[in-house]
């Protein structure tokens, strides 16, 4: 589904970056600790941790080559290094780091209860893990509400394939309980909303047509006739201030807690 960080940035890596900045604050990591950034993607986390964590160790890794290589190719940092790993099986012994995060990804994992375990047991006694994803559930990342919104109206197959149906750990609830069944404690859950604004609607849906996440990959099945229908509709319904450009939010649910010990 993911594939190439060329594809994802104007997707919604963009918007993912400002949250990442936040979270990262949010964390309240001390300085000079070792971090695991897992499920990395194209390296919004690691950046900000190295921009605002003063991190001894940065280690991102994720199972997307095109991802990693990305990763490597524009985080020029000597704290930071990337690796091909899985999120269900993290290649680091027990309590060898002491922070471990996750922007983005465990909605995306098979077994996200074995991914925040896996998390949990790689942090030393006292670690702090933490995690964020795309609220979905609320409707709070509008810039995919609005598509599925459109898409469900014009095609009644795409309700299945709509993110808020796929992904229910993208709310409140869900995340900090996936927390407590790892083990953690003190565990609290919060909501980052970032500003999300489009240029103008070409800004919006061009992202929609580089065929990677669940939104675009169901654009790229459509013909061209129910695509531009799709494209119309969205068109009508987004919100347009006067200067043309279309202002939305974003909004991620943010989970952190504590290793026991």
């Amino acid at each position: 589904m993911w594939v190439t960080g060329e594809a994802y940035e104007p997707y919604v890596g963009r918007w993912s970056s400002q949250v990442a900045h936040r979270f990262v604050r949010w964390m309240g990591a001390a300085p000079r600790e070792s971090w695991r950034d897992v499920g990395c993607g194209t390296g919004a986390v690691t950046r900000a941790v190295l921009d605002l964590a003063d991190p001894a160790t940065v280690v991102g890794l994720d199972p997307s080559a095109g991802f990693v290589a990305y990763a490597r190719r524009t985080i020029a940092d000597h704290r930071a290094r990337f690796v091909l790993a899985d999120a269900e099986s993290l290649p680091f012994a027990d309590s060898s780091a002491s922070v471990a995060v996750s922007g983005l990804v465990l909605n995306f994992v098979p077994d996200p209860d074995r991914a925040a375990a896996e998390m949990a047991r790689v942090v030393r006694p006292g670690g702090l893990v933490g995690a964020y994803v795309w609220d979905l559930g609320d409707g709070g990342m509008e810039i995919i509400r609005a598509f599925w919104d459109a898409a469900s109206a014009l095609d009644p197959e795409a309700r299945a394939l709509d993110e808020a149906v796929r992904f229910p750990l993208c709310a409140r609830a869900p995340l900090g309980e996936l927390f407590v069944r790892a083990g953690l404690e003190d565990v609290e859950v919060d909501g980052i909303t970032v500003p999300a604004r489009f240029a103008d609607f070409d800004d919006y849906w061009q992202p929609f047509l580089g065929a990677q996440g669940p939104a675009p990959a169901y654009v790229a099945t459509l013909p061209e006739e129910r695509r531009g229908a799709l494209r119309e509709r969205l068109r009508s319904a987004l919100p347009r201030a006067e200067d043309g450009s279309i202002p939305l939010r974003a909004r991620a649910w943010a989970v952190r807690g504590r290793r026991p010990g």
